[in-house]
């Protein structure tokens, strides 16, 4: 389920949503835009960052980061493998250099910084916290462990939304449909048509398996009414399903990483590059879209092409 371009989506509609999970925001909470910044030498990119308005001031800047996947042991296997994992189990070393690094080079720009780490439980923590133990025992940064947030029809609708990624195949169905109904009642037209777009969002990728019309059943509404099954359309993930036109699903995919690549890096990829994506086998490529998310250089989709 790709969680991380869900919840990007979420806080992209709603940045205020980031405060809600806090016990202490700032007053102009309202007025913060969602964003991501690069950094250079070396150059990298954060995609969470919340950024006060520059016209109040120097402010606090927010990095906040979504975690879903516990990271495995090393393999045996290539470097490359061994470095993938590696890096998953050091979340907190990248999150806090990177944010350091940047509010280093921004400094006159901003008075602190925070981090969020948002986890679906207790559980996907990285193991070995020893070292941070400072920043994890202070107040500069915050770890949300969305199961312990409480009963998801009492919290307010948008942190809701983000707890039903967290729920079982089991439990979603009906809390989404009561979030469904739920934003008829307290949103107006327009909130509520985002909020439909979400929970579709959410439920379309975590039943994959079913087709479109199960999920319209399960949820009470018609897919081709909703902006997101035109887009889950147009990336292959539900067109031919039923007809099983599974070539055209793998180049519709392969064209579209290509494009997220080309927008990721702002560059034109060599033919090299670009055939080695193209020969991926759909399973791969919906595997390479995620983790896009994370890449910082050319470099490192090459090293993750190099272990497939």
């Amino acid at each position: 389920m790709r969680r991380d371009s869900i919840f990007y989506k979420l806080f992209q509609q709603s940045p205020t949503l980031l405060f809600e999970l806090l016990t202490d925001s700032p007053i102009n909470a309202q007025a913060y835009r969602f964003d991501s910044v690069a950094v250079k030498e070396p150059k990298f990119e954060i995609d969470g960052v919340f950024l006060p308005p520059e016209n109040a001031g120097a402010g606090i800047v927010y990095f906040c980061e979504v975690q879903f996947q516990k990271a495995e042991s090393a393999v045996l296997g290539s470097p490359q493998v061994e470095q993938l994992s590696k890096t998953d189990e050091q979340l907190y070393e990248r999150v806090f250099a990177e944010s350091s690094l940047y509010f280093y080079r921004n400094r006159a720009r901003f008075s602190d910084w925070q981090a969020v780490i948002i986890y679906p439980s207790r559980g996907i923590e990285q193991s070995d916290i020893y070292p941070h133990r400072t920043l994890l025992n202070g107040n500069q940064v915050h770890c949300v462990y969305l199961d312990e947030l409480g009963d998801i029809r009492q919290l307010p609708l948008w942190v809701a939304l983000m707890v039903l990624t967290t729920l079982t195949e089991e439990q979603a169905p009906q809390e989404a449909r009561y979030l469904l109904e739920r934003s008829s009642v307290e949103q107006s037209e327009t909130a509520s048509r985002v909020i439909i777009e979400m929970i579709t969002t959410i439920m379309v990728y975590k039943f994959e398996h079913l087709s479109q019309g199960d999920v319209e059943q399960m949820l009470g509404i018609t897919l081709q009414q909703t902006r997101v099954y035109r887009e889950i359309k147009e990336e292959g993930r539900l067109e031919g399903r039923s007809e099983g036109r599974l070539e055209g699903r793998q180049e519709e995919a392969a064209n579209l990483v290509v494009r997220l690549l080309t927008k990721r890096f702002r560059q034109e990829f060599s033919e090299e590059i670009r055939s080695s994506v193209s020969s991926l086998p759909l399973p791969v490529l919906e595997d390479l879209s995620e983790a896009l998310l994370d890449f910082t250089s050319v470099a490192d989709l090459q090293a993750w092409l190099e272990v497939r």
